[in-house]
């Protein structure tokens, strides 16, 4: 009897082993994720040291939006076996939540374990944008850019940043090449955006036209390309515009006061303080509007505060 029972004991782990690798290959194909999570808990159960359940396991939390969960599993692989995919993997859920400065310490890491982990190093990028560190962003960007200059989205990114230090001319160049690479809807719209925001309306209203031509559903094409043609005294082309940018989104209130500026400037009265009324009902329902600091949620307020102003005066006084 003493025999057999040592026996038994010698053959359970193997009896685990091979069940928990029928479970993995389970869980591995597995699509719901809650079900997933479920089978690679019970891996971890039969095999605590099994890292790549915790792995998977992790990426499944993830996708499910439990970032804590997902942070939580990548740990436990560091204190292990450290490695790029899982500093990155950790960076992503850490960033998710909005740890910044936890993020961009992972991606540093992914990186410097994997010179040739190229996505680490954007998102390093991205995370140093998103902090205000846009000189380290930059020099990340341009490390990237020699390495793969084929990279719209890159120049795009960098063009933010040089923007944001309002180095114009250098993000000019960069939007300018993104599109050169990818003339896509995407590049142009993100040039125009940038030349509206420097006032080159002219230039800007043909970025809108290409964008538009392209994407005839695009909504925000269209009031933008609505704010070129109102700067630029187009004011029947930018209530066309805005009108159109309306029908996608009827509670858009920066397109309703772009249509009451619009009116106003060819002074069909009525029609601007019908608007006007209308994005005030939206910005504040419940309570009249006295000051411009309550449009400070507005594309107007924000970008485009000076002309804003005088205007904002000229439709308060229409009564």
């Amino acid at each position: 009897m003493r025999k057999n029972f040592i026996l038994l004991i010698a053959l359970c782990p193997i009896i685990s082993l091979g069940q928990a690798n029928k479970i993995f290959r389970q869980a591995s194909r597995e699509t719901d994720l809650s079900k997933k999570i479920e089978l690679y808990t019970q891996v971890i159960s039969l095999e605590p040291s099994n890292l790549d359940a915790y792995f998977y396991r992790a990426i499944a939390k993830n996708d499910l939006g439990d970032f804590s969960g997902a942070i939580v599993d990548y740990s436990k692989i560091i204190v292990e076996e450290p490695d790029a995919d899982t500093y990155y993997n950790r960076g992503n859920s850490r960033y998710s939540l909005k740890d910044f400065l936890g993020a961009k310490d992972d991606y540093a890491k992914a990186y410097m374990l994997d010179k040739n982990f190229l996505d680490a190093l954007y998102s390093l990028a991205c995370v140093k944008f998103d902090l205000g560190e846009y000189e380290e962003a930059i020099e990340d960007l341009s490390s990237l850019l020699k390495i793969s200059p084929e990279l719209s989205h890159v120049y795009t990114l960098r063009g933010a940043a040089y923007k944001a230090l309002e180095k114009y001319q250098n993000a000019l160049k960069d939007y300018t090449a993104a599109i050169f690479i990818n003339p896509s809807v995407d590049t142009y719209y993100n040039r125009g955006v940038f030349l509206m925001d420097v006032k080159y309306y002219e230039e800007a209203n043909n970025d809108f036209k290409k964008v538009l031509r392209a994407d005839r559903n695009n909504a925000y094409g269209y009031f933008y390309s609505g704010a070129s043609n109102l700067f630029l005294g187009k004011f029947l082309n930018a209530i066309e515009d805005f009108s159109k940018a309306l029908e996608f989104d009827s509670v858009d209130f920066d397109a309703y006061l772009g249509l009451a500026m619009a009116y106003n400037r060819i002074n069909d009265i009525e029609k601007a303080k019908a608007n006007f009324d209308k994005a005030n009902a939206i910005i504040s329902p419940n309570e009249a509007i006295n000051t411009i600091e309550k449009y400070g949620n507005t594309y107007w307020y924000q970008n485009q505060y000076y002309y804003f102003n005088n205007q904002i005066n000229e439709l308060a006084g229409l009564r």
